[in-house]
């Protein structure tokens, strides 16, 4: 399929249809407490798409934090005046200069759109070391009265950046804990460590040619307190320019049961393919939120 072009406010997608349930042909036990559960409590499409959109607000959060990051790490090192675009001008920057950190408020007021669509109120504070030569830095970052969309937020995450990792890339790898409230007052909650590799569009300008690649392990506890493990299997590709990941595999896990999601290939949209353990199909819609 054609790859969408770049927009400036992207549609919203059809939300999740149906209930889809994870179907295996025996009964899975909690080791808790032993009591049996039948396949239809394992894990359901309505809680794929909450946690899709979870994981999402954790990778948006850690992104800007990074792409603030390297505009402050290519100005320094490269002496020039750099700004890729992709924070917009109702986000209020702060800094602070301390003997050997660069403290960073990012202040996005009662409501300020981003790029992509998203909107975001509240602050993000940022803490990293002066020297941004160094082969690495650890960036510090926690939320104060954050909304992502119609979310609450709160938590914070380590970054330890690398200029130049194996590859020859930028890398970040952050180890992040994330707690969400729905308008409905429901929560969930996204710990554990991601590393997302810069491949295309570092320093070029444009926010809208970043592309990169995200690999991990995190524990997701949905909004009906069900506690999941996912995996990345194959790299997930993210374009900057779309609000879904285009590319790549996912194993999601619960009480010894795994489903596999592969998230298409390449192109932009909400489309996901769920295989169940009996190698059965179906493709899923994984909104990410709707505006």
């Amino acid at each position: 399929m054609k790859k969408s072009p770049i927009p400036m406010r992207l549609k919203s997608y059809a939300p999740v249809v149906g209930l889809l349930i994870l179907s295996v042909v025996s009964c899975s036990t909690d080791g808790s407490n032993g009591e049996e559960l039948s396949s239809e409590e394992v894990i359901s499409s309505t809680e794929l798409k909450f946690s899709d959109e979870t994981e999402m607000i954790s990778e948006e959060v850690t992104a800007i934090a990074e792409e603030m990051y390297a505009t402050d790490e290519i100005s320094t090192t490269s002496k020039i005046d750099y700004n890729s675009g992709y924070l917009p001008d109702c986000a209020a920057v702060t800094i602070e200069l301390t003997e050997t950190t660069k403290e960073v408020t990012l202040d996005f007021g009662e409501g300020c759109e981003m790029p992509n669509g998203n909107t975001l109120s509240g602050v993000i504070h940022l803490s990293y070391a002066l020297d941004l030569e160094a082969a690495t830095n650890t960036i510090e970052l926690n939320l104060e009265n954050f909304m992502f969309n119609s979310v609450a937020v709160e938590g914070s995450a380590s970054i330890v950046r690398t200029r130049s990792n194996e590859n020859g890339n930028p890398q970040g790898v952050a180890n992040a804990s994330f707690s969400t409230t729905w308008p409905d007052a429901t929560t969930a909650s996204y710990t554990g460590t991601r590393t997302r590799e810069w491949i295309e569009g570092f320093g070029t300008g444009f926010w809208g040619d970043n592309v990169f690649l995200i690999t991990g392990k995190r524990t997701y506890v949905s909004r009906a307190g069900n506690e999941f493990v996912k995996e990345v299997i194959t790299p997930l590709r993210r374009e900057l320019s779309c609000r879904f990941i285009v590319s790549g595999v996912m194993e999601i896990s619960r009480l010894g049961n795994t489903v596999r999601l592969d998230f298409g290939d390449g192109s932009c949209d909400a489309k996901g393919m769920l295989t169940y353990p009996d190698g059965t199909e179906e493709e899923i819609f994984l909104r990410r939120f709707k505006n």
